[in-house]
C-alpha cells in the first residue's frame, strides 16, 4: 500500500509539472518550458538530454532497458514526450521513434495497453 501511495504522489507531481510546461508553452515562454522539461527529464526520469536529443535510437534503447522505470513512470514519460511533438519537424523526428519504443515496452513487458496510446501511435506515424 505504501509503495502505491508513493507512486500515486509521484504521478500527481509529474502531472502538475507537465501542466506547468504546457502553460509556459501556451504563454509563449518556450525557453522556460524547455528548461523545466529538461530538468524534469534529468531529475524525475534520469534521462539525460543528450540521450533524448540523439537521433540514434541505440542509446535510448539502452537507457530504456537499464532504467527499470515502473509502468506508471513510463506512462508519465510518454505523456511528457507526446506533448513535445509538434514543436518542430526536426524535434518530431527525434521524439516520435522514442515514443513508439516506450509504447512497445509498456505493451510487451508491462502488458499495459491504453486506447489513448493506440490513438497516439496513429498520430505519431505522421511524424515518422
Amino acid at each position: 500500500m505504501y509503495r502505491k501511495d508513493l507512486i500515486t504522489a509521484e504521478i500527481e507531481r509529474l502531472a502538475q509539472v507537465l501542466a506547468r510546461i504546457m502553460g509556459l508553452k501556451l504563454d509563449g515562454d518556450f525557453a522556460n518550458a524547455n528548461s523545466l522539461f529538461n530538468e524534469t527529464m534529468a531529475q524525475s526520469f534520469l534521462l539525460p538530454h543528450t540521450i533524448l536529443d540523439d537521433r540514434n535510437l541505440d542509446a535510448f534503447k539502452i537507457w530504456l532497458s537499464e532504467s527499470n522505470l515502473s509502468a506508471e513512470k513510463l506512462d508519465s514519460l510518454s505523456e511528457f514526450l507526446f506533448y513535445e511533438l509538434g514543436m518542430s519537424a526536426e524535434r518530431n523526428q527525434i521524439i516520435a521513434p522514442k515514443l513508439n519504443l516506450i509504447y512497445q515496452v509498456l505493451a510487451e513487458q508491462h502488458k499495459i495497453v491504453h486506447l489513448v496510446n493506440f490513438h497516439r501511435q496513429e498520430i505519431i506515424q505522421q511524424y515518422l
